[in-house]
């Protein structure tokens, strides 16, 4: 298996202490399962965050971290705090889809290390396992402020992280795939090649040319820059190359300019490497010898990460809000 195994908590963001301290004994913990994930002929990865200074920027690095690489299951270790008592509270393992693996390394855990079995217990509000995309478990291993817990853990430290490497890399159970909902009727549905038009820069439209179907600058003041260009007049060169918008060619029986016009439609622009956003019709056009689909601003193209004659789609209606 390809198994990404991470140390809760941080360098600078610190986890529960007490007897034990959950930074640098998950990082014991993480090193050694390593160590004998590779022995059993597993792929791993290890991460400890050594940078982040907020718990919020934690969260996201390690789960960033995880979903970068290519792996079959993402392990989180951490260590437990309730209130100090001399004798055990023992292990848990969290999961949000792998029920059946966390009871198995729960009970490993628990065997190996003479801890109170725990179990195995569902979380739907914890970052680690609703971030990942990969099947996940987060492994409590023991109590940081119960005197029992901490005596057996290290005395029985070697054959906890055997249990957990044994039992943790097997019984992956894939979380079941969510329905893709239907895309919806659109009145417009177009794919093509795609180039970029409108602002001051844009020198393949006159100074003094102005939008097809939006004529005065109050008619959408979102779209334009608040002053006219020098040395133009035309609302095309006065566009805001910032903006989100989009021209096609629009038909204007299926769609008509008052339509366009409107601001609680806008249009959906998607390209093939998954990133979409919304724009506000502006145009029409491009010509059509340019064997191009759609025009559209600078500051989509950016945020589309694309290029003059990539691949797109554009879709209208979409109601603003939705």
């Amino acid at each position: 298996m390809r198994i990404v195994i991470s140390s809760g908590h941080g360098k600078y963001v610190r986890g529960a202490s007490g007897l034990l301290d959950e930074v640098d004994e998950a990082r014991r913990v993480v090193a050694t399962v390593v160590e004998y994930l590779r022995l059993h002929g597993h792929q791993v990865v290890e991460f400890h965050d050594d940078t982040s200074t907020t718990q919020e920027e934690n969260l996201h690095t390690i789960a960033n971290f995880h979903n970068s690489e290519d792996r079959d299951l993402d392990v989180s270790v951490h260590f437990n705090a309730y209130v100090p008592t001399e004798g055990g509270r023992g292990t848990e393992v969290l999961y949000v889809t792998q029920e059946e693996l966390a009871g198995k390394v729960s009970k490993a855990i628990s065997e190996a290390g003479h801890l109170i079995n725990r179990g195995a217990h569902y979380r739907s509000d914890l970052y680690f396992l609703n971030q990942t995309e990969e099947p996940a478990i987060l492994i409590e291993v023991c109590f940081v402020d119960a005197a029992e817990d901490a005596r057996n853990y290290n005395l029985y430290f070697d054959a906890i992280c055997q249990a957990i490497a044994a039992v943790g890399a097997g019984d992956v159970i894939p979380p079941e795939p969510e329905p893709i909902p239907p895309e919806p009727d659109y009145d417009v549905r177009l794919s093509g090649k795609v180039s970029w038009f409108g602002g001051p820069d844009d020198d393949g439209v006159t100074p003094s040319e102005g939008l097809a179907f939006i004529f005065d600058y109050d008619e959408a003041p979102h779209l334009f820059l608040l002053s006219q260009p020098q040395g133009t007049t035309g609302l095309a060169r006065r566009l805001n190359p910032s903006v989100y918008y989009v021209a096609c060619r629009w038909d204007y029986d299926v769609t008509p300019k008052e339509m366009l016009g409107r601001k609680d439609f806008m249009a959906k622009v998607r390209t093939g490497n998954g990133r979409e956003f919304l724009a506000w019709p502006a145009d029409w056009g491009p010509h059509g010898d340019t064997d191009r689909v759609a025009d559209i601003s600078p500051g989509l193209m950016e945020a589309l990460q694309i290029k003059t004659d990539d691949e797109v789609e554009v879709f209208y209606p979409v109601p603003v809000g939705e």
